[in-house]
């Protein structure tokens, strides 16, 4: 418990610090541009949401989307809802840690290997929690909140809501506990943390070649493809005929986060939500072919049908 305090001191010093970093960063026309607000699509999404008997969600910040339809290279089409709500988020932020490996590799900081490729593949993929641990180890806490943080790609804005973070170590705490807390984030007080925006931004860029190199985000998107699991989001893809997905999510308790880059019939979009919900289980599958449904277009009706989420007996 000691550590844990100590951390929450530590992270109340470095408050004005990281407000400090983000006035120093260039003018906002060097930052990576947002997504354009659609105003159809965002109708469209309001009118899901409400058939899926999830308004009350959104309206205690409980849950989190953006969809971010990239299918004409010249016109993206973006809807959200508490986009910028920065919460909990498991091992979502797992994709902080992946773009910081690469940039390190690109900065010459560390040489990229086989062994590491296969350590980012299981921490991806299997959400191994023993090797996000040790690439953290290796790359420090400093180094991934300066790479996302950082003017070229600000996945973490102080003065904007926050975005991903990572706070320490995954995993049960063992004796070595301070290397394993570092700080939490300062606007929610979480260790590990996202918001829904900055992650559809990550795919975003990941899939138009930005985040590092185009060959590291090519490395980056394969790692991110065939997901182990086939629950939340994925599930429901699965039911609706899609193979092609990139993917990471995130769990714990009542949380439930699942994020994709879904390439299908010439068509490709980025879905987010994050869920503080015990029925998240239940609600991701029927949400993802909702958005699917919206962005392919087509006359067909999601595979559930008109039924909402239920709610527990």
């Amino acid at each position: 418990l000691s550590y844990e305090i100590a951390a929450w001191d530590n992270a109340r010093r470095h408050v004005k610090t990281l407000f400090a970093l983000a006035a120093a960063l260039p003018l906002i026309a060097s930052i990576p541009a947002l997504p354009r607000l659609d105003p159809g699509l965002q109708v469209d999404l309001q009118a899901s949401l409400t058939k899926l008997g999830l308004d009350p969600l959104v309206a205690e910040r409980k849950l989190s989307v953006s969809v971010l339809d990239l299918s004409n290279p010249r016109q993206e089409r973006y809807a959200s809802f508490n986009d910028r709500l920065t919460m909990y988020a498991a091992s979502l932020p797992k994709i902080g840690i992946l773009l910081s490996a690469f940039q390190a590799i690109r900065d010459g900081l560390i040489p990229r290997s086989a062994a590491l490729d296969l350590s980012l593949t299981r921490m991806i993929r299997q959400s191994s929690n023993d090797d996000a641990s040790r690439v953290i180890q290796r790359l420090g806490y400093d180094l991934i909140a300066r790479t996302l943080a950082s003017s070229r790609y600000r996945f973490y804005d102080p003065a904007a809501e926050g975005g991903l973070w990572i706070g320490k170590a995954y995993g049960p705490s063992g004796w070595r506990r301070h290397l394993e807390f570092w700080r939490p984030e300062p606007i929610s007080g979480e260790w590990h943390a996202a918001n829904s925006l900055q992650t559809a931004r990550f795919l975003w860029l990941l899939e138009d070649g930005q985040l590092v190199t185009p060959a590291a985000s090519a490395s980056m998107k394969q790692m991110l493809g065939q997901p182990s699991s086939s629950d939340y989001f994925v599930e429901g893809l699965r039911a609706s005929g899609v193979r092609d997905i990139f993917r990471k999510s995130g769990t714990f308790g009542d949380i439930h986060c699942d994020a994709v880059l879904v390439e299908h019939e010439q068509k490709r979009y980025v879905a987010v939500a994050m869920v503080n919900d015990a029925r998240g289980p239940q609600i991701l599958p029927k949400l993802i072919q909702e958005i699917h449904h919206l962005v392919i277009n087509d006359a067909r009706e999601p595979e559930y049908g008109h039924k909402g989420i239920q709610s527990p007996p």
